[in-house]
């Protein structure tokens, strides 16, 4: 059943509010895990950090597209394909980093310290982001919008990267094992190529009409 104007509205200004506290959290996200990560010499650490920049990236083009079609009560089509590949660009982005830093782990030997900071970091991450996803998803198929059900995942994407940036960092810390964040996260390097296919095709629009019920996002 089709929106009225004033559901629509409600909804874009939900999606810019997600996306303005997604920027404002993974600034303070990014910041810290780079200083701990250079601090206790934990590669993956500030790799989680470099991670949260690239969110960044991709929360300014959709809060950018949701400000302007909120202002102007147009829908730019050719924008919206054009925002939506540079997302996919982000989900390559972030795969690659991600499979350079754990290959690098895998066969560097390093001196590594524990962080608590980076623990308590991102255990706080995991209790965010999993949410942080779902409203965005939720607000994407109210408004059918591709931009914001691909930032949706990509949030997702990175709320795994939290539990295997902490699951490394607790192996550590108890066992000594520096190797088990890495193979967490190539696994999830495969699950972000495989998004940003969807997103570079447009495939992510689980609100239309044509995929309702059939879709799996």
């Amino acid at each position: 059943m089709p929106m009225d104007a004033a559901s629509i509205k409600k909804f874009q200004l939900r999606g810019i509010r997600l996306e303005k506290f997604t920027i404002a959290y993974n600034l303070f996200e990014s910041f810290i895990a780079i200083a701990a990560g250079i601090t206790a010499g934990f590669i993956s650490l500030i790799g989680f950090g470099v991670d949260s920049g690239i969110e960044i990236f991709a929360a300014v083009l959709v809060l950018a597209r949701l400000r302007a079609t909120f202002f102007s009560h147009e829908f730019d089509e050719d924008k919206e394909r054009k925002s939506l590949r540079l997302i996919a660009l982000t989900f390559f982005l972030l795969a690659g980093f991600v499979t350079f830093a754990s290959i690098r782990n895998l066969i560097t030997e390093r001196s590594t310290e524990v962080s608590t900071a980076g623990i308590a970091l991102t255990a706080l991450s995991i209790a965010i982001m999993p949410f942080l996803a779902h409203a965005k998803l939720t607000t994407g198929r109210k408004l059918e919008s591709k931009l914001l059900i691909a930032d949706a995942k990509e949030t997702q994407l990175c709320a795994w990267l939290s539990v295997s940036t902490l699951a490394g960092l607790i192996a550590f810390y108890l066992f000594g094992w520096s190797w088990v964040d890495s193979v967490a996260s190539l696994v999830i390097a495969g699950f972000a190529i495989s998004e940003g296919r969807e997103a570079w095709a447009g495939e992510l629009a689980c609100g239309d009409c044509d995929c309702r019920g059939k879709c799996n996002c």
